[in-house]
């Protein structure tokens, strides 16, 4: 079985205060993008004695296999649901350290396909259970859809965002942020109107009122990724934003845009 897990990006994020566990509650729109994936495959071998592996090509993953989501997501279904035992392979495409929810995706994948491989029938609610378990933002990856998701990232409902026909540029630059660096400079903070509500005034409105809370700490500290947003509102784009909490930085455009192409830069039509 393969699929191919997708990234996603945030249209506004909002860290609203400081939880007593020590997470943060935030809110942000998670729209995915599927025309930037990696690839994952899972065969159940013919020997069941033969141990669990996962192989890797593409992008470098920062972390040994046996550290992977993927790996950590079949722990999760054999250790619930007596799975046996798999081979893997994932090609990563989508970067990681960009905020753009690549290692996630995997990880949600993963879990599908175990279910379906295995037939566990576990359903949404018992792998979202497991998903936020994997990371705060893996069960938005179980849905295939934009979601307004609030409390920890994991409080999800559908968020109403068209954004078919317009251009994005995506520009992923040699700076990978730790997601403990980007909320060590963080003033949590209550908008005066709601994301929701804004979200739905005109893509033209979003740049005054829809920001991500991570950049002003991070382009204080890493002032490429101002100069990066700069250049994709000089070159025409309707709203820019870094995604999650970097370092990918992206642009939406109303027509096929006239910017760079080169290594870590994506023209995507959504």
């Amino acid at each position: 079985m393969i699929s191919f897990p997708h990234c996603k990006i945030n249209l506004g994020l909002d860290v609203l205060r400081k939880r007593p566990d020590g997470y943060h509650d935030i809110e942000t729109v998670m729209f995915p993008v599927r025309d930037l994936c990696d690839s994952l495959e899972i065969i159940v071998p013919e020997e069941e004695k033969e141990a669990t592996e996962l192989t890797e090509s593409g992008l470098r993953t920062g972390c040994p296999p046996q550290e992977n989501i993927v790996m950590k997501a079949w722990r999760l279904m054999h250790e619930t649901y007596g799975i046996g035992n798999v081979r893997m392979h994932l090609h990563k495409a989508v970067p990681s350290g960009a905020g753009l929810g690549g290692g996630s995706a995997d990880g949600a994948a993963a879990l599908r396909m175990l279910d379906t491989l295995f037939s566990v029938g576990a359903g949404i609610r018992r792998l979202e259970a497991l998903a936020l378990k994997l990371g705060s933002d893996v069960p938005f990856f179980l849905h295939d859809a934009p979601q307004l998701c609030s409390g920890r990232g994991e409080v999800m409902r559908p968020a109403e965002i068209n954004l078919k026909g317009y251009w994005m540029v995506l520009v992923k630059p040699a700076i990978c942020i730790p997601t403990a660096e980007a909320y060590a400079g963080i003033t949590p903070r209550i908008p005066e109107e709601p994301l929701a509500k804004r979200l739905s005034r005109p893509i033209a409105t979003w740049r005054d009122n829809l920001p991500n809370a991570f950049e002003t700490s991070l382009f204080r500290k890493h002032p490429e990724l101002s100069a990066i947003k700069r250049s994709l509102y000089d070159a025409g784009a309707l709203y820019a934003s870094m995604s999650g909490s970097g370092s990918a930085i992206f642009g939406l455009f109303d027509t096929r845009p006239e910017y760079e192409t080169g290594t870590g830069i994506w023209h995507l039509q959504l």
